[in-house]
C-alpha cells in the first residue's frame, strides 16, 4: 500500500467517501460472499465513478484490515484527504440523527478518544471549530483507532453560526454544563439531536451556551467535579442510544 494511502472500511465510511470525495478513492475491495442490496449499491456507485474493484473472500479482508468488522467492503483512499463540509453531512443525514459537537477541545488525545466514542455510538459526524481547538493530527488519528476514517470530522469557522444551521435543519441542541438544572436523564432524546461538549477545564463558551436549546448535567456521585470530555461524551451519547432502544 502506498505511503500516502490508507484503508477505510464499512458501508457508512466507504459510501460516504465515494459520494463526497470519489477522486480520493483509489481502489475498492469487496467480499465475494456478499451480494445484497447495500453491496450492489456500493458496486454500482464505484462502477459509475470508474473506481477499480477487486473481489476477495471475507477472511482475506479480515487479514487486510485487521478486523472482521469491515462488513465486506474496504477502500484504499488518499491519506491526505480528510476534509468534510457541514452541508455534505446535513445532506446525508437519515433517521433520528445523532451528532457530537466539541467546543474547543484542545488535547489531540481527547479528540481521538471522542472520535472513537462517536464511532461506537453511531454518530454521523463530529463537529469542531477550526481555531483554538485540537487538529486531527497523527496523535489524534492514532488514538481514534480507525474512527478518524469512519466518522466524518467537520471543522467550522464559526461554531455559534453552525449550531444555528443545525437548528434550522431540525436538530435539537443539548449542551453539557455542570450548573444545568436538568440531568441528561431528564431530557427526551428520540428526536434528531446534537450533543455539545465543552473544552477541558473551561466548559462551553458563552455564545455556544446561548445557542443550545437545552443544557444538561451528568449526575456525579463521587468526589471528583468533572469527567474527561471523551468519557462525558460517551455517557451522553449512549444515554441517547438507550432512550432510542439501543
Amino acid at each position: 500500500m502506498a505511503e500516502q494511502s490508507r484503508l477505510i472500511y464499512g458501508f457508512h465510511a466507504v459510501l460516504g467517501r465515494l459520494r463526497r470525495h470519489p477522486e480520493g478513492v483509489l481502489e475498492l475491495f469487496v467480499a465475494t460472499q456478499r451480494n445484497d442490496e447495500r453491496m450492489r449499491e456500493v458496486l454500482s456507485l464505484a462502477e459509475s465513478l470508474g473506481v477499480k474493484t477487486s473481489h476477495f473472500d471475507s477472511k482475506h479482508l479480515d487479514d487486510k484490515v485487521g478486523t472482521h468488522r469491515h462488513q465486506g467492503v474496504v477502500a484504499r483512499v488518499d491519506a491526505r484527504q480528510r476534509t468534510v463540509h457541514l452541508d455534505e453531512v446535513l445532506d446525508s443525514l437519515t433517521g433520528p440523527s445523532l451528532l457530537l459537537v466539541l467546543d474547543g477541545v484542545q488535547d489531540p488525545h481527547n479528540l481521538g478518544a471522542c472520535l472513537r466514542v462517536a464511532d461506537a455510538a453511531g454518530v454521523q459526524a463530529v463537529i469542531a471549530p477550526k481555531d483554538r481547538a485540537a487538529s486531527l493530527n497523527a496523535t489524534a488519528i492514532k488514538v481514534a483507532s480507525g474512527a478518524a476514517d469512519t466518522v466524518p470530522y467537520v471543522t467550522v469557522t464559526n461554531l455559534a453560526r453552525t449550531l444555528g444551521q443545525l437548528k434550522d435543519a431540525g436538530i435539537w441542541i443539548i449542551g453539557t454544563a455542570g450548573d444545568a438544572e436538568k440531568s441528561i436523564f431528564d431530557i427526551a432524546q428520540k428526536k434528531p439531536l446534537a450533543w455539545v461538549m465543552g473544552a477541558e477545564g473551561d466548559g462551553l463558551r458563552r455564545l455556544t451556551r446561548e445557542k443550545c436549546d437545552e443544557l444538561a448535567h451528568i449526575p456525579m456521585r463521587g468526589s471528583v467535579e468533572s469527567l474527561n470530555v471523551s468519557v462525558a461524551s460517551g455517557i451522553c451519547l449512549f444515554e441517547t442510544l438507550r432512550q432510542r432502544g439501543g
